[in-house]
């Protein structure tokens, strides 16, 4: 089973898909890990992406592609993947299908957290006291939002038509968000 976890920044992409990772043995693929890992060893495409992220800017296409190639055809990660993040961009989906395609897998459920704005600051602001991420800039991540759910839109019109699309209320508590993701997933893998 693959999925793909949808959200703005803060949304809590990366807890609900490490809770679904502990229920469902699967794998999660976080484009913001595979980038920050490729910053901190500090090599060229890190030094790009390190430059990109912290003028609040994405990846390019080309790099993140490049990354989540790698992952989709590891043989033991496959059709054990939850992509937390990735595709943010209509160019980036097409890639996944063709990825995916080319290794024989395909995706399962796509959830879409939506949370307003609001949330997202309140989440952030004790993220920031908490883990004390140097992406947890306030006014960074108040741009990442915006750009968020203006290049994304497109990209959940593509999946909406998708018959394994759901739309998630993310301003709930995470534990009744994966309660939520939980039931879905459980209806299909007993």
């Amino acid at each position: 089973m693959n999925l793909i976890l949808f959200g703005p920044p803060g949304a809590g992409k990366g807890t609900q898909a490490k809770l679904i990772c502990d229920q469902f043995d699967l794998n999660q693929i976080s484009t913001g890990d595979l980038l920050r890992n490729e910053v901190k060893m500090k090599t060229d495409i890190g030094k790009v992406i390190d430059e990109t992220i912290s003028k609040g800017d994405f990846a390019t296409d080309e790099i993140v592609n490049e990354l989540i190639k790698n992952v989709v055809f590891d043989p033991i990660k496959k059709n054990k993947l939850i992509f937390d993040g990735y595709p943010r961009s209509l160019n980036q989906a097409k890639n996944l299908d063709l990825l995916l395609n080319s290794s024989k897998q395909k995706i399962d459920y796509i959830f879409f957290l939506n949370v307003k704005k609001d949330t997202i600051i309140k989440r952030i602001e004790k993220r920031k006291i908490l883990e004390k991420r140097a992406d947890d800039n306030l006014n960074t991540i108040l741009k990442r939002y915006d750009t968020y759910m203006e290049t994304t839109k497109p990209v959940l019109d593509f999946y909406k038509k998708d018959s394994g699309f759901n739309e998630i209320d993310g301003n709930q508590e995470i534990g009744d968000i994966f309660i939520e993701i939980k039931g879905i997933l459980s209806n299909i893998s007993n």
